[in-house]
């Protein structure tokens, strides 16, 4: 069978399973078996795949048509230009957070001499790593409340070489860190309501329920964050949380409110939706 005839037949079985992205899945596993870029299917469409490689496929076309997702099929996932590896202990990078590293790396980068900051809830690490790959005189302190989640952050620090400036620590928000004050403190915490979790998506339903439950209204972790946080920035330090939709003006009221941030913003996505909540410590 040759690559262009089974990613047609791929393609028309993810679609009539209702997966969003059927093309481009079937082309994303069809590379993971071929290891190669998908760039290259085009190029040899042609090609004959071998009896082991269309099993493999086929078995990875069924997997994802019962609403697996992609990236813990082939155990990555590309976040900043940067290829992470996945699990199902972790949540899936997604390129709206992208916004919130991005904003970490401004803040960060205007800061002379050594830079430290603070990573909660870190996952995969692809926020924390991302930002020590782009800023050389970086360190990070990271923390998750899942250790099999740490594994799999060290795991990306020592893949991009940066795993020399990064502490991994277990523990639930700031607990691991006391004593330690920061230039910055990033976090893509839990936000979805309890109540809608059952609602989510198939796919996401399949991620770490401790990185999506944010509580009865959503806000439980922006509560607990804003509340530690003042006892480890330095003045003049940054607080910057990845927000769900219709959240970022309880947000910045719980920041308004507790009286040690200012210069409060709220930063957009590329679709135009309320994404980060940036403040600085007073």
């Amino acid at each position: 069978m040759t690559v262009q005839k089974i990613l047609l037949q791929a393609t028309e079985k993810l679609s009539q399973a209702g997966i969003d992205t059927p093309r481009l899945d079937a082309e994303v596993l069809l590379a993971f078996v071929l290891n190669c870029r998908r760039l290259k299917l085009y190029i040899e469409s042609e090609k004959i795949l071998s009896a082991e490689q269309v099993e493999r496929y086929k078995n990875l076309v069924e997997r994802r048509a019962k609403k697996i997702p992609a990236a813990y099929l082939t155990g990555s996932k590309e976040f900043f230009g940067l290829n992470f590896a996945v699990t199902p202990d972790v949540l899936i990078p997604r390129p709206d957070t992208e916004i919130l590293t991005q904003a970490a790396i401004e803040a960060l980068q205007n800061i002379g001499g050594e830079i430290y900051f603070a990573d909660l809830g870190t996952g995969s690490g692809a926020i924390c790593v991302s930002v020590l790959k782009f800023l050389k005189t970086a360190r990070a302190a990271a923390t998750d409340i899942s250790a099999k989640a740490l594994e799999v952050a060290e795991y990306n620090a020592k893949k991009f070489g940066v795993d020399d400036r990064a502490e991994f620590c277990c523990g639930d928000l700031f607990q691991p860190l006391a004593g330690k004050i920061f230039h910055g403190v990033v976090s893509n915490p839990p936000y979805i309501a309890t109540s809608d979790l059952a609602g989510l998506q198939a796919e996401v339903r399949t991620e770490p329920a401790t990185a999506l439950d944010g509580g009865a209204d959503g806000l439980k972790f922006y509560r607990r964050i804003v509340e530690g946080a003042p006892n480890f920035l330095f003045s003049g330090g940054f607080l910057a949380m990845e927000v769900g939709l219709n959240q970022s003006a309880a947000v910045k009221n719980l920041l308004v409110e507790n009286g040690n941030f200012g210069g409060v913003e709220i930063l957009k996505d590329l679709a135009g939706i309320d994404r980060v909540v940036f403040a600085r410590r007073i």
